[in-house]
């Protein structure tokens, strides 16, 4: 098996368990952090809506230059636009994965902001990261929701909420 077919059954199987976490988010609580230091509830629900364009930007991109490409939050209001956000950048991700070659995984990838170097990776390792920051992000938010009284989703087996 190719390692885009691996990722692209990977990306669809993570889809499916990222819009029933951010599906669940309750609208009122946008505004709401568990602590000064932590996102708020819309600031990583974005994130993780968001993430599969890091994707697309491996795949197309040799880097991300954030002093090039500054990063600017979307503003959204509700589940809808959120769960916007992710199916764009998801189809997106799966358009570009499926017309990707295996070669390109082995090429060099570079996140900077102009000299300041963040992260060095081959292309098939960020996606793999990206992959990675969509569970660990995604967990969060489950933790967001758990101390929201919210019922969490079931994500890679029962979860105590859904049995």
């Amino acid at each position: 098996m190719k390692m885009t077919e691996m990722f692209l059954k990977e990306m669809a199987q993570e889809a499916e368990i990222t819009r029933k976490m951010l599906s669940r988010i309750p609208e009122d609580k946008y505004d709401w952090k568990p602590h000064e230091k932590s996102m708020s509830v819309k600031q990583l629900a974005c994130h993780i809506a968001e993430l599969p364009e890091w994707v697309s930007t491996a795949i197309t991109a040799d880097e991300l230059d954030f002093e090039k490409i500054p990063y600017a939050p979307k503003e959204v209001k509700n589940n809808k636009e959120v769960l916007a956000i992710f199916e764009k950048a998801y189809a997106k991700a799966k358009s570009d994965l499926e017309s990707a070659k295996d070669d390109i995984m082995t090429r060099n990838w570079t996140m900077r902001s102009g000299k300041d170097i963040y992260y060095e990776a081959p292309k098939g390792e960020v996606i793999r990261m990206t992959f990675n920051q969509t569970t660990h992000h995604r967990a969060q938010m489950g933790v967001f929701l758990r101390l929201l009284n919210v019922p969490i989703p079931a994500t890679y087996g029962p979860s105590a909420d859904e049995h």
